[in-house]
């Protein structure tokens, strides 16, 4: 394997990770103030996701959603659940902030494939499968070329793509790529616009 995968990789997490979280500290603290009015104390939502090699993790994010369910006791969809204020911190990407802490802890990278649902390893292909060679990231290669404007088949591709070609060039890149979206609001990850439709393993 890399030295820089090995090593450095690591290295830059946990360095480029404490600056964003020192940076992003005062946003941080009013979205958990204005969420923690909003959603009766709860602040933060967590959801387990396969990490490195499948290992399960509990991924963190900004709640954004309520609990609202139907007369049945199901969930409404998401997009019946998010509030106005987690709408915009959604936009704005704030709601992935608190995955810092996931990098900090070694269960995530800050580039990498995302994590996504423990349902749809089954529906993989072995080649897709591979997405789980390395750490799961908050960002990747798949989020700056498309989001969800392209489809699981692509993005699966552009996450095989980083497993196989992971280098610090690569990662200074796709770091600098999702600046620029965010900057321009265009996120790197699921839009109320656009939302993310579930993998059923052909689409």
């Amino acid at each position: 394997m890399k030295i820089y995968e090995t090593f450095f990789k690591r290295l830059f997490d946990l360095v480029a990770s404490t600056l964003l979280l020192i940076l992003a500290s005062p946003l941080m603290i009013l979205s958990a103030i204005v969420l923690y009015i909003q959603n009766s104390g709860k602040i933060l939502f967590y959801q387990q996701r396969p990490g490195y090699k499948e290992k399960p993790f509990n991924i963190m994010k900004f709640k954004t959603m309520t609990d609202e369910r139907d007369g049945e006791g199901s969930l409404l969809p998401d997009v019946d659940r998010i509030t106005k204020i987690g709408g915009w911190i959604r936009k704005l990407s704030f709601d992935e902030l608190p995955q810092l802490f996931n990098v900090l802890k070694g269960d995530m990278s800050l580039i990498g494939p995302r994590p996504l649902l423990f349902k749809y390893i089954p529906l993989y292909s072995e080649r897709q499968r591979r997405r789980h060679e390395v750490k799961p990231g908050i960002t990747g290669w798949a989020q700056v070329n498309g989001r969800n404007s392209i489809s699981w088949e692509r993005k699966f591709e552009l996450d095989i793509y980083y497993v196989e070609n992971v280098s610090l060039q690569l990662d200074l890149k796709i770091f600098w790529l999702t600046i620029l979206k965010i900057m321009k609001r265009e996120g790197v990850n699921q839009s109320d616009a656009r939302p993310m439709q579930p993998f059923d393993g052909t689409n």
